[in-house]
């Protein structure tokens, strides 16, 4: 079960400290001061201007949407704040759908939910300079504070340690964007030490897996039928298997009339290998080699054909294609090429609210209890389960395409916007992620498979990443957002995605 990857608990005032230190610049909402952070903002708009921002989201009892359509409001109409503690409860004037466009490009008072103004009105009282901070009464206002921090002390937490996941997936991304070229930098998963990798190897030791992968007539038979359809490709040609496994693939080249086979695996399966290619006569054909390609050598110097099983869920997770990248520049041939040689990732709305109940709504009455903080924990987890084709909701759309010969390591690390045309009205609770496999360079017979929810399913499943709060959606109309895919720094064989929808930001972690 993919886990969250993240999740390392730091002290809650080292945590509110750095949030402090981070925070972007504000805008005041009344005039054109700059604050440095929300929290003197909203300081800044208590005492200058004698509004209170947590008073009108109380008053009006304001949800996410109502609090950002307050902002958009306030903001488009420059409105002086006597004017808004006079407003009724009801027919509030920023009502209208078109207060959800922002008006300040990432606003960061719009990037601070409700609950997290409220805990950061209590923080702010003891951050902010008090004059007199010695005196009887500004004790008496830090005591206040303290109060209203503990009040709120699980919802701060939560948001802290958001914003320092936000911290942590921008230090990655400045890392991870550096351009690498094709002869240049080896890429994270290839400096991986070996101990450090070896549980990742470890796990492909068993025999259960390549039964499990082995029995996917769906992956298999089409390896199968692009080698057995196409022998004119392999016909004479030297052939690299990467992550060899039980040698199955290496069997179907040789079968398809390669000239010489170069099987290699770092986990134990090899010695399996090693036996049933010596049971079916093909040792003078195939050579099977233990260790990560990145650390051996090859007893040839040039290849023309590189053949893998690659794929993980979401395609990328594992990160086998860099070690098949390392191989095609280091071994490919001019003219040669790797297969599969064309892939993509695809995603869909899903419209699935029992699915929904069942993972998150659960946990709002457990045996009576409240148990609802626990969302913010199981949120993040991308599942990695059979999606019903009757909970689709929209139109799928591909967000990435792979070429296998000519994409580069720093490519596989991605953003992308995408717009999920609606095809039934509905409470949008997931999205949805798949792939699709393409044989197609050089081949009169070209092959192809899907791993999509309307298709015979595969061991890969689909990937689906759940809304804690589901969007309400029209048939006909369009669910825009961007996601972006990135290896975890910490292990770069998993993935952090992130969703940006316009009311939300989610990340999701799949290990």
């Amino acid at each position: 079960m993919p886990e969250l990857s993240d999740g390392d608990q730091e002290d809650n005032e080292e945590d509110e400290e750095q949030w402090m230190e981070d925070s972007q610049p504000v805008t005041c909402l009344f005039c054109d001061r700059q604050l440095s952070s929300v929290p003197t903002a909203l300081q800044h708009c208590k005492v200058d201007h004698h509004i209170t921002l947590v008073d009108l989201i109380r008053k009006h009892c304001l949800d996410d949407y109502g609090y950002i359509k307050m902002i958009n409001f306030i903001r488009s109409t420059k409105c002086d704040a006597s004017c808004l503690m006079g407003l009724p409860d009801a027919t509030l004037p920023w009502e209208s759908e078109d207060f959800l466009r922002p008006v300040v490009q990432d606003d960061p008072l719009l990037q601070t939910d409700p609950e997290e103004l409220c805990s950061i009105e209590g923080l702010s009282v003891s951050q902010l300079p008090v004059s007199g901070a010695g005196s009887h009464d500004a004790l008496l206002q830090r005591a206040q504070a303290a109060e209203e921090r503990a009040r709120f002390s699980e919802e701060a937490l939560s948001r802290a340690m958001e914003d320092l996941h936000k911290l942590k997936l921008l230090a990655q991304g400045l890392v991870l964007n550096a351009e690498t070229s094709r002869s240049g930098n080896l890429g994270t998963v290839a400096e991986l030490q070996e101990d450090e990798d070896e549980a990742y190897f470890s796990s492909y030791g068993h025999y259960g897996i390549h039964e499990e992968m082995l029995k996917d007539t769906v992956r298999t038979e089409s390896y199968r039928d692009f080698m057995y359809c196409n022998p004119e490709v392999f016909r004479d040609k030297v052939v690299l298997d990467v992550g060899c496994g039980t040698g199955i693939l290496s069997m179907f080249a040789a079968r398809a009339g390669a000239k010489k086979v170069i099987a290699v695996d770092q986990s134990e399966i090899i010695y399996q290998a090693m036996d049933i290619v010596r049971s079916n006569k093909l040792e003078d054909k195939i050579t099977l080699i233990k260790g990560r390609i990145e650390d051996i050598n090859l007893p040839v110097e040039k290849v023309d054909i590189i053949i893998s099983e690659w794929m993980g869920y979401f395609l990328l997770f594992e990160s086998m294609l860099d070690s098949v990248l390392y191989a095609r520049d280091l071994y490919l041939a001019d003219g040669g090429s790797v297969y599969p040689d064309l892939c993509n990732i695809s995603l869909a709305a899903l419209g699935d609210p029992q699915k929904h109940q069942d993972r998150i709504g659960f946990w709002d009455d457990v045996y009576g209890f409240n148990m609802a903080c626990m969302k913010k924990a199981v949120v993040p987890e991308a599942l990695v389960e059979v999606v019903k084709a009757e909970t689709l909701i929209s139109e799928p759309v591909v967000i990435q395409t792979i070429d296998c010969n000519r994409v580069c390591l720093s490519e596989l690390e991605f953003s992308s916007d995408f717009c999920l045309k609606i095809t039934n009205t509905a409470d949008c609770t997931a999205v949805v992620g798949y792939f699709d496999i393409f044989f197609d360079k050089g081949c009169d017979n070209k092959v192809k498979f899907s791993t999509g929810p309307k298709v015979t399913k595969t061991h890969w499943k689909q990937t689906v990443f759940l809304l804690e709060r589901p969007i309400s959606v029209q048939a006909g109309e369009e669910l825009r957002g961007k996601i972006t895919v990135r290896k975890n720094k910490k292990d770069p064989r998993s993935l952090l995605v992130t969703f940006n929808f316009p009311d939300r930001k989610l990340t999701y972690s799949l290990q």
